[in-house]
């Protein structure tokens, strides 16, 4: 056991862990103590956090719209502005929604969303290997996830049907990935943080195929930075669909909405 961590006490680990520069130290005391089963898994979590692993690699796990989503190292971890996008896409209703979740990563956002629609079909995929193992833990039962390139591996037979597409792409410009901090850039796969040089190259790839696959009425939805929404709307509207953007001060996010004329 690590000599930092003798004795054992809350207050010993939220010392250790403001030295190391965690800003909640003590809420994030409070989780480790809850998660770990003994004190040697204790002592282990807490020398890992303080070696600079995101705090949801350690736990193995994150909370996102009031779940318990599973995320194993070298996953992208699901933000909590990303949360704003998930009640977006929920906010109209309907008792049935085909949901597609581009881009899924641990696939927080389609099993947040099948949590609180009635009745979801649920598709997912992620072009990291790593990513799909973690999703298919989490959707479970409620989808299929499938591995490969956005489309790629999704049935044919969804064309023309998706009511909802969730595409939480990677939207950072290269040139800023290294400025990123180290929790995102050392320890998440640069696949899922890198929207090449202005940031958008997945998101027009997404959208250069999204309206053959909606269904009429349906919605894009994905998330962006401010700086880039309007870029992010224009290359929507072109496309066909009907773009608006929206704004949650409160979580600093910003939703693109693209929509299939009916």
């Amino acid at each position: 056991m690590p000599e930092f961590l003798s004795p054992l006490t809350p207050s010993s680990i939220v010392t250790t862990l403001r030295a190391a520069g965690c800003v909640f130290a003590e809420d994030e005391a409070a989780l480790l103590l809850s998660t770990a089963s003994d004190p040697a898994e204790l002592a282990a979590m807490v020398e890992r956090r303080t070696g600079g692993l995101p705090l949801e690699h350690v736990l193995g796990w994150a909370e996102f719209c009031g779940l318990r989503v599973v995320v194993d190292p070298g996953v992208f971890v699901p933000r909590r502005r990303t949360e704003f996008l998930v009640r977006q896409a929920a906010a109209p209703g309907s008792a049935e929604a085909v949901v597609v979740d581009l881009c899924c990563g641990s696939g927080a956002l389609g099993a947040a969303l099948a949590a609180v629609l009635p009745r979801v079909e649920l598709h997912a995929t992620d072009v990291d290997p790593a990513a799909v193992r973690c999703a298919r833990r989490n959707v479970g039962s409620l989808g299929q996830v499938y591995e490969g390139d956005l489309f790629e591996p999704l049935p044919g037979s969804l064309r023309g049907r998706v009511d909802v597409l969730l595409a939480n792409v990677p939207y950072v410009p290269t040139d800023d990935v290294d400025l990123l901090p180290a929790e995102a850039r050392v320890h998440e796969p640069r696949v899922a943080l890198d929207g090449g040089g202005d940031g958008l190259d997945v998101l027009r790839r997404v959208v250069a195929a999204a309206p053959e696959w909606l269904a009429p009425g349906g919605r894009l939805l994905v998330e962006t930075s401010e700086r880039q929404a309007a870029r992010a709307a224009r290359t929507v509207g072109d496309s066909g669909l009907v773009a608006r953007v929206v704004v949650s001060e409160e979580l600093y996010a910003t939703v693109v909405i693209g929509t299939r004329p009916r």
